[in-house]
């Protein structure tokens, strides 16, 4: 049942649940459990940070690594883990596929490995099982149409003719060196069920690639299965189905605590969320806010400071001078004794012992023993300010694109009208050889006993509404605990 052309009073919401890399699920399902480091580790915060500068490349490179080498363009390549932070299991296409996609505020193009000639075909666990990925074809596909020169979607111009009415060509490259995906523009369904009772069928017509050319760290596990750019152009996702009137232009991110949350399009937030408008001046428009001030504690200090906000990296990167302003500020309230120099695994400039008495009520003791230390869970950058997922974390996100405004409001990301596990519990490998785990859709949400016991940036809880709506104020009170 095809649903769109709606009036915005009337439109719906429908949208699909969303994993983290390193969550239960995700391991359970890939047969990672005992491959990954445990979040919030050592290990883990090392393999996150190594992760953001591969993926934001020059942007993020404030400390030296080791050159890397991309896989030649061979036809097929296998990786052990994934490389992304978020994914969601979607299906596209009559008879619909699916396939396990990256999420990525930082990009618009929604892409598929697609009749490949260079593209990550499967994946090796770590017991020596492949798991085959799902493959996009428009051949396959009754739905599908190809995207014309002549089409206001197309970009492309040359070799492309404009008034031509042949297949239009892409290339996109990303932030990260010599990481790339190209291939045709094709038109198809993604497709939905509200999140109302009724549980309806939306078919929504989108624009994707069909990527047959992948490169760089495409080939080493980011985005093995595709990438659903969730960006600001007219070619996203919730840009298309905004402009056919199927949803209003707003959607909402919701990251668990324990990395299960939900992404819901047509999704605008509530009345008591904090909001700050994004800045529109830019060529590239992206999700890009004014920090104004900056409160550590009750002492709050005025900067001028753009940052952009991206679901696609791990850590929040603040340049100077608001990282010093953030640092020094925070670093003068702090009692405990500071770690000079913290574990080379630890991305943190300022990290501190805990003192037995004076643990943070409000994290776990690590499992693994050994000693811990906490740390103000900001990277210095060279270049742009981002507010990563560990930020996020603990929050319902709304990118409202219809009032160009940020919302965000504290949440568990369980409430009744933000999750909804009625999605198909089809898989996007062929797990013939697997281990018959269920799919990321198919694991349901598990309940806490204490919502204020989990790591990360988002386990406390203020009142957002204290937060001008010009002014994004950060507190710097949130911490990380490292094992």
């Amino acid at each position: 049942m095809l649903i769109w052309g709606c009036e915005a009073a009337s439109c719906g919401t429908f949208g699909f649940d969303m994993h983290h890399s390193y969550s239960d699920s995700v391991k359970s399902i890939l047969d990672l459990d005992g491959s990954l480091p445990e979040r919030y580790s050592f290990d883990y915060y090392s393999a996150t940070a190594h992760r953001d500068r591969l993926i934001r490349g020059r942007h993020l490179s404030t400390t030296p690594t080791s050159p890397l080498t991309f896989i030649a363009g061979n036809d097929t390549h296998h990786v052990n883990t994934p490389g992304s932070l978020y994914y969601a299991n979607v299906s596209v296409g009559t008879p619909e596929l699916w396939f396990l996609v990256a999420l990525d505020t930082g990009s618009d193009l929604f892409w598929l490995p697609c009749d490949c000639r260079s593209c990550v075909r499967s994946m090796i666990t770590k017991s020596g099982q492949q798991l085959d990925f799902n493959m996009y074809s428009p051949s396959t596909s009754s739905t599908s149409m190809t995207v014309p020169c002549n089409s206001a979607m197309c970009y492309a111009r040359s070799p492309c003719l404009a008034d031509s009415h042949d297949a239009c060509p892409y290339k996109i490259n990303y932030l990260s060196n010599g990481t790339s995906s190209s291939g045709l523009l094709i038109e198809d369904v993604l497709h939905f069920t509200t999140d109302d009772s009724l549980q309806k069928v939306v078919n929504a017509p989108i624009t994707l690639g069909c990527g047959i050319m992948q490169t760089g760290v495409f080939l080493e596990g980011t985005a093995p299965n595709g990438l659903f750019g969730l960006g600001m152009e007219s070619i996203s996702v919730p840009s298309v189905i905004a402009s056919k009137g199927i949803v209003v232009d707003s959607f909402s991110m919701c990251f668990g605590n324990d990395g299960i949350g939900r992404i819901i399009f047509g999704d605008k937030g509530g009345s008591d969320q904090g909001e700050t408008p994004f800045n529109l001046d830019q060529l590239h428009p992206t999700y890009n806010v004014s920090v104004t001030q900056i409160a550590v504690g009750e002492n709050i200090t005025n900067v001028d400071c753009p940052v952009i906000f991206d679901s696609g990296t791990s850590s929040t990167y603040v340049n100077d001078p608001a990282y010093t302003t953030i640092t020094e500020n925070f670093n003068s309230r702090v009692e405990e004794p500071r770690y000079f120099q913290p574990d080379t695994r630890v991305p943190f400039e300022y990290c501190y012992k805990p003192r037995t008495d004076s643990f943070p009520a409000y994290v776990v003791q690590a499992k693994q023993g050994g000693g811990y230390m906490y740390c103000l869970g900001v990277v210095k950058s060279e270049d742009v300010n981002i507010i990563g997922q560990n930020y996020m974390t603990g929050y319902r996100v709304v990118f409202n694109r219809e009032k160009m405004v940020l919302g965000w409001k504290a949440s568990n990301c369980y409430d009744a009208e933000q999750t909804n596990t009625g999605s198909s519990n089809t898989f996007p490998i062929n797990q013939q050889n697997a281990t018959g785990a269920p799919s990321p859709s198919s694991v349901g949400p598990k309940a806490t006993s204490a919502r204020g016991q989990s790591l990360g940036a988002g386990s406390y809880e203020h009142n957002s509404n204290s937060l001008s709506s010009k002014a994004l104020i950060f507190l710097f009170s949130l911490l990380f605990i490292l094992s």
